[in-house]
């Protein structure tokens, strides 16, 4: 996950087709802005599910780059 991945930690994730595997579709600062994007999301493509998820970088994927 890249440096400005991390400083945008919410995200709006998609369920894909397939219902087994989600997507990002868009990353923010804060819970209100993803919320009020979901809403959007919700208004316009009624028939797909979004979440607003909290999605930080795993411990392990970054210990080369910090060392």
């Amino acid at each position: 996950m890249s440096y400005r991945d991390r400083l945008k930690p919410w995200a709006i994730a998609r369920l894909l087709h397939n219902k087994l595997q989600w997507s990002i579709i868009d990353r923010y600062r804060t819970k209100s802005d993803a919320e009020g994007h979901l809403q959007w999301w919700r208004q316009n493509v009624p028939y797909t599910k979004f979440e607003v998820i909290w999605d930080l970088p795993n411990r392990t994927d970054n210990q080369e780059e910090e060392i």
